[in-house]
């Protein structure tokens, strides 16, 4: 997951207005995979198929009720859960939370609560894959660089592929982002080996990532020599 909004959300409601409301409450929000159940029959199947990375969960379904298909689902306690009911009364509330969902919102709702909350609990659960995700993701300018798969994103749309080589020399430079890494920390990144010996192959490597990810190569915005040194990343607002 790159983004909360790349969530998969299931709603579970046996309700058809109140799944479209819902549904049409995330997409506006740009949450983009969403499935819908009307039934714990129907959330079994979902699971069954894939299973989902939040749970809005009603408690008063046609052939069964959300306390029990929440045990029989989540008895692990992988995928976060939001109660919505209709059931107001604390003891249910209560019962919810001490089942081990992360909400309850009682029915009628403010969809902009529902948003927040559901932002929250994703934010909360996922914050570790989140953090790693955006790691992994660099903005250069008008490029993109995708370290996961070693893809740069031209502002032409076309992507060209780094090599290996480039990827690990480009992954130590953005962790250090705006700050001098050494020509030594960069080889032992890269090579396991001392400075000396590779200066050469060094020098060939960040030319030809420069060719990638620079508008003007031998006038680079990006990769800056420090001479002497080593070289850094520049950060998107000292370039």
């Amino acid at each position: 997951m790159q983004r909360i909004q790349d969530a998969d959300i299931l709603l579970v409601d046996d309700t058809p207005e109140l799944l479209a409301l819902v549904s049409r409450a995330l997409a506006g929000a740009g949450y983009t995979r969403l499935r819908t159940a009307d039934s714990c029959a129907a959330a079994r199947r979902a699971f069954a198929a894939r299973v989902p990375e939040l749970v809005v969960l009603d408690i008063n379904l046609p052939d069964g009720d959300g306390f029990s298909l929440f045990r029989e689902l989540n008895a692990g306690g992988e995928v976060p859960v939001l109660f919505l009911s209709a059931r107001d009364a604390d003891a249910d509330r209560l019962f919810g939370l001490g089942l081990g969902a992360d909400d309850y919102l009682t029915k009628p709702f403010l969809t902009q609560e529902l948003l927040l909350r559901i932002q929250l609990i994703l934010r909360r659960a996922y914050r570790g894959a989140l953090q790693q995700s955006a790691a992994a993701r660099l903005t250069l300018g008008a490029r993109s660089v995708d370290l996961n798969d070693a893809a740069v994103c031209g502002p032409d749309g076309r992507t060209l592929t780094l090599t290996a080589t480039e990827r690990a020399l480009l992954q130590k430079l953005a962790a250090n982002r705006g700050h001098i890494v050494t020509f030594d920390a960069l080889c032992r990144a890269v090579w396991n080996a001392d400075y000396y010996g590779y200066e050469n192959t060094l020098g060939v490597h960040i030319r030809h990532l420069r060719e990638k990810i620079e508008d003007d190569p031998g006038r680079p915005r990006w990769i800056l020599t420090v001479r002497g040194l080593g070289y850094k990343l520049a950060g998107e607002g000292n370039a």
